[in-house]
């Protein structure tokens, strides 16, 4: 059952169940004269603009996110919550004065008929049933509107428990009983207020989630030494966690393994707090063993055959440093000959990496190769790739070629840069693939090399 819809009929239950109790407190306290009852009233009153305020914020809060509300609607029920304590505040102090005064004056006469115990006693059955209730939803739907409900109601049962001892001791001939019955009351009402706003403002401040934070702390450190957390940044808003996460990988780590160990992040997190929204962010590990493994790294890639090479790792052991890592071969690659490749590049690593005692080479399989294919009768997108390269360049390309893949159409392209620089004519070949991404309809993608 959505989330939104249930915890809508809710709200509006408690939209119900406040309205009928103004009713019977504002008879009740008219027809007998009690301050205490007519408190209540007031207080009773305060929940229905409390339920009304969290029909409406349930409703906002379920909305998806969109583009000006990237994060989503869920402050909606935080701001409900903030607004509920704000007007609770006022209408305690307001019964706070007056109870004050007829302590002080003393001469109001209360009609404490059994009639009106008896009303004391349904009122408060009603204020724990609907207390519970609210209770139990807003656990289940961790919604802080209705947690705002259930706190007004709650103070509504013990206020109408003190409106119902107040009656019994006017009736005993205690006449002040009625008027501190109301002053309590309005301490309650206080003391409920209090919590609220703090605990909602605590949230509209985004104020780290202590639960959540560890809990996505421990998920990342139990992945192992392979995964550093270097930022952790974590917010919260109806019920649902935010976490902004950096990790750094080692140096060599191939891109899709860096782009496969923040998925795997991700999941871990999701795991530990179900329904967290987690973006993450990948760099490189930098240091005295990242810079070794950029040197294996170098080393392994010169040996011959060798076409991919990812997860480099530095063991420092008692009988000497040692590397670790994998490299890629095709597939259809005998097993004597990917031996002998791993065995070169052992004896390569160690012979041009003295700190290196040892290598272990573990050999994979490289994936299938993507399907692709060279387009063939569109002119018009060739043409619109060299109009925009000659206009970058100052002068024709090399060559123009457009392959199909199954992401897009990838355009390969080789510029004519005469004398320039390494630099100038990287600079410009990142220039030229970005026009062309962005300009050229069609084109996903373009690889661009440069020669003289």
């Amino acid at each position: 059952m959505p989330r939104g819809g249930s915890a809508r009929r809710v709200a509006l239950v408690s939209v119900g169940a406040a309205i009928l109790l103004i009713g019977i407190k504002l008879a009740t306290g008219i027809a007998t004269g009690s301050l205490a009852f007519l408190s209540e009233a007031i207080h009773s009153g305060t929940d229905l603009v409390a339920a009304l305020l969290a029909l409406f914020a349930v409703g906002v809060a379920a909305r998806p996110a969109d583009r000006t509300h990237a994060y989503g609607h869920g402050k909606a029920e935080h701001l409900s919550a903030l607004a509920e304590g704000a007007v609770l505040v006022l209408v305690s102090l307001w019964i706070a004065y007056v109870a004050i005064g007829r302590l002080v004056q003393g001469g109001h006469d209360v009609d404490a008929t059994w009639w009106a115990i008896g009303v004391a006693v349904v009122i408060i059955a009603i204020d724990l049933g609907r207390t519970v209730a609210l209770t139990r939803a807003a656990r289940r739907y961790n919604s802080a509107a209705l947690k705002g409900s259930a706190l007004h109601f709650a103070s509504d049962l013990a206020g109408t428990a003190a409106v119902l001892v107040g009656l019994l001791l006017v009736r005993a001939g205690a006449e002040w009983a009625d008027a501190a019955a109301a002053l309590f009351v309005s301490a309650l009402v206080l003391v409920a207020a209090g919590r609220l706003m703090h605990e909602n403002v605590e949230v509209l401040m985004d104020r780290v989630p202590d639960d959540d934070e560890a809990a996505v702390r421990g998920a990342v450190d139990a992945m192992g030494p392979g995964v550093e957390l270097r930022r952790l940044r974590m917010r919260s808003a109806a019920g649902r966690a935010f976490a902004d996460v950096v990790i750094a990988v080692p140096p060599g780590e191939s891109v899709g393994r860096g782009h496969a160990v923040a998925d795997e992040v991700e999941e871990a997190i999701e795991a530990a707090v179900p329904g967290t929204d987690v973006v993450v962010h990948v760099e490189r590990r930098e240091g005295a063993d990242e810079d070794l493994a950029e040197r294996v790294l170098a080393v392994a890639h010169e040996v011959p055959r060798v076409r991919e090479i990812h997860n480099v790792r530095i063991l420092h052991l008692d009988s000497g440093t040692e590397a670790s890592l994998h490299l890629k071969l095709p597939p259809d690659t005998p097993l004597p000959d990917a031996d002998a490749v791993a065995r070169a590049v052992d004896t390569a690593v160690v012979a041009a990496v003295p700190e290196v005692a040892r290598v272990h080479s573990h050999v994979e399989p490289l994936g299938a190769p993507g399907s692709a294919a060279e387009v063939a009768g569109d002119a018009a997108t060739a043409d619109a790739v060299r109009a925009l390269i000659t206009e970058e360049c100052g002068r024709a390309p090399h060559e123009v070629r457009l392959v199909s893949t199954p992401e897009g159409v990838v355009a390969y392209v080789t510029l004519a840069l005469g004398s320039a620089t390494l630099g100038q004519a990287h600079d410009t070949g990142g220039r030229v693939r970005r026009r062309i991404r962005d300009a050229v309809p069609g084109v996903v993608d373009a690889f661009v090399q440069s020669r003289p």
